[in-house]
């Protein structure tokens, strides 16, 4: 499929979209959209804050959106209270348009606790599962250990990896749900994908806003650990 044909946009909260909102600003989250330039048909990952702004950047692109990805649960990335700040999320993003929530199964009830969405209005997944975006198909990883349910999302050669894996270390495994052991192991997953897609982080906490996967093997710490073993060594509890 003709690269010019994907719709791609990775922005930086407090600069590209909620410009001037000190919560975005500080956490340096990144949203994505992702869509099919021929249908019009586009995503959006990890709208948390101004999500309506998310919108209308897409509608400004010529594109409709028609579905959110959702990497995990945590107020910065798909909306709730955190740091005595309320962000509204994909809950005001589902008052502005009527689209599908896509959230992985072991995350959905983890969602619908800190948005106030009702489950009944999310859309659970399993590993391997697939979003249609117009001709494009994006692929939904289980990659839990950041939280039970977080996802990563494959497609044309690129890697959202939320807070999976950044470009320098990786999620924390000290919150409720998160697990270090587990972490281990989806990282090991990533870091046996066949292909070497770029990896787009949910935070811009690099030099790099994105690098490839192989860039991402051979300098990222967290990569370094071949077994839970070296992992414990490494990385202690």
């Amino acid at each position: 499929m003709a690269s010019d044909r994907l719709y791609f946009r990775q922005l930086l909260s407090g600069r590209d979209w909620a410009a001037g909102d000190p919560i975005a600003t500080q956490m340096r989250n990144f949203a994505y959209l992702i869509g099919d330039r021929d249908s019009g048909e586009c995503v959006v990952v990890d709208p948390a804050y101004e999500a309506g702004q998310l919108v209308d950047i897409a509608e400004g692109d010529g594109m409709r959106l028609t579905g959110v990805l959702a990497t995990h649960h945590h107020p910065d990335h798909v909306g709730g209270t955190m740091m005595g700040f309320t962000l509204r999320g994909v809950k005001e993003l589902l008052e502005k348009t009527d689209v599908a929530v896509h959230v992985n199964n072991e995350e959905l009830p983890w969602v619908a606790n800190v948005t106030g969405i009702a489950p009944s209005e999310l859309t659970g997944h399993a590993h391997g599962d697939k979003v249609a975006v117009g001709g494009f198909e994006i692929e939904l990883l289980h990659t839990p250990g950041h939280t039970p349910g977080s996802q990563c999302f494959l497609f044309e050669d690129r890697l959202i990896a939320g807070d999976t894996l950044f470009v320098d270390g990786c999620g924390r495994t000290d919150f409720p749900g998160g697990d270090s052991d587990t972490m281990f192991r989806s990282l090991r997953y990533l870091a046996e994908l066949k292909s070497n897609p770029t990896v787009y982080p949910g935070h811009w906490y690099s030099e790099e806003p994105s690098a490839t996967l192989t860039h991402i093997k051979e300098h990222n710490y967290v990569m370094r650990p071949q077994t839970l073993e070296q992992w414990h060594m490494f990385m202690p509890s």
